[in-house]
């Protein structure tokens, strides 16, 4: 069994009952109109192919024990609460179930895909993935509008398919530096050939407005990107780069006040206010995979000129299959590459009143600035294909957030220490359909 084995489980995902919230959103009413017109216009001409549909699904049961009861272990910040300090095990960790609506027909074809898990607001309510239209102008070009996958990382369309993946989740310490895997858009990829390499270029142009919680929303816009992936016999390989425009309300309540302390308290909401701000990344990634064993790598580059910080990431891997039973270990780490600690606002001739604010000023974006990861993860765990479309995982990480970053850790208490090694220990039941 091949890793292409497990990606090719990307196209598929799950349950009928979250198609009705879905078609409620504007993606999902735009896809319906266009799932329910178009079969009509081709079965008006004699030639027209006749549609096909197809409903598949994908999801993991999982559970996650962390020994760190300051903080919460979670697979992305964009989570209520993890293992740790909420739950000593917890099933929202890794915990998901997906479904994924395919139509074909002729050069024309579109996808709904809808996933249900753990949102910021603790809530499993079912949010649209993907949901866009695809035209093939020519074999090897085709162009798409709606919500597409940003193609970003190795994993980018099978990032949430647990069974797609050799471990239990993406390496946190890599792609938790992207919490936001989808855009609203244009792409256009072409396929082209030199010899036995097989290209795909793709170019998007979208934007993403994301409500996580609270009110509290985040938008990227103008996002333009390129990604060009190859394909040589056991070797892929992917290289993107895209940027845009980030805003977003985290830390607005410390930034309003900060122009009452003079230039020095306008340079730093400048300087961290999350406004507008320009947004990067770069990643690279290749994979070799004969099919008795695998190796694969990962390194990445964030810009975010704002309280997000900056940070560069890699993970490598690697796994050796027996039969059903796969093997693995892998390490990965995140390194922040902004200072992550900031002496603020000076406080010396301020009145006492306005030195107290501005010490607390400062406090808060000390701690904001805690939050940008640095931390390294060692990863070993077990894969087993016990029945078909169906593996069950167990996997064990020791994990150092440190620099006095909190890592990729949330809900952090104040006797939260950085630099203390603790122990992860993860089992997930993945399966498609």
């Amino acid at each position: 069994m091949t890793l292409q084995h497990y990606s090719g489980a990307r196209q598929s995902v799950v349950f009928a009952p979250c198609f009705g919230a879905a078609f409620r959103t504007p993606l999902g009413a735009l896809l319906a109109g266009a799932l329910l017109g178009a079969a009509p216009l081709a079965m008006a001409a004699d030639d027209a192919p006749a549609p096909t549909w197809k409903l598949s699904g994908f999801g993991t049961v999982g559970a996650v024990h962390s020994d760190n009861r300051t903080a919460d272990f979670t697979a992305s910040v964009l989570r209520a609460d993890g293992a740790g300090r909420t739950h000593s095990w917890s099933a929202d960790v890794d915990s998901r179930l997906g479904a994924q609506l395919d139509l074909g027909m002729g050069p024309w074809s579109a996808v709904l895909q809808v996933v249900s898990e753990q949102r910021l607001d603790g809530s499993y309510r079912p949010e649209v993935e993907w949901a866009n239209i695809k035209y093939q102008l020519t074999p090897e070009l085709a162009i798409r509008a709606g919500r597409i996958a940003l193609p970003v990382f190795l994993a980018a369309e099978y990032r949430k398919v647990g069974y797609a993946l050799p471990w239990v989740r993406t390496p946190v310490d890599v792609y938790g530096t992207l919490p936001i895997s989808a855009s609203d858009g244009i792409d256009a990829t072409w396929r082209w050939n030199t010899g036995p390499v097989h290209h795909a270029t793709q170019v998007l142009a979208g934007h993403t407005n994301r409500n996580l919680a609270n009110g509290l929303k985040i938008r990227a816009g103008d996002l333009r990107g390129v990604s060009h992936s190859i394909e040589y016999g056991a070797l892929s390989a992917r290289l993107t780069g895209f940027k845009g425009r980030l805003t977003t309300g985290i830390g607005q309540e410390l930034f309003a006040v900060l122009p009452m302390f003079g230039a020095a308290g306008t340079a730093m909401g400048e300087r961290y206010a999350i406004a507008d701000k320009p947004v990067s990344m770069v990643s690279a990634g290749a994979t070799y995979d004969p099919g008795a064993w695998f190796i694969t790598g990962e390194l990445g580059r964030t810009r975010t000129d704002s309280l997000l910080g900056n940070g560069t990431s890699m993970y490598i891997g690697a796994g050796w299959r027996q039969g059903a039973f796969t093997p693995y270990a892998g390490y990965a780490q995140v390194r922040a590459d902004v200072p992550l600690f900031d002496p603020g606002l000076p406080v010396t001739g301020l009145p006492p009143q306005l030195a107290g604010a501005a010490m607390q000023i400062n406090g808060g974006i000390n701690t904001f600035l805690a939050t940008i990861p640095e931390q390294s993860t060692w990863t070993a765990g077990m894969r087993w294909d016990f029945a078909p479309d169906i593996a069950l995982k167990l996997q064990m990480d020791r994990v150092q957030p440190r620099s006095g970053s909190r890592g990729t850790l949330i809900n952090d208490r104040a006797d939260f220490r950085s630099g203390r090694t603790f122990g992860i220990a993860s089992v997930a039941l993945d399966f498609v359909f």
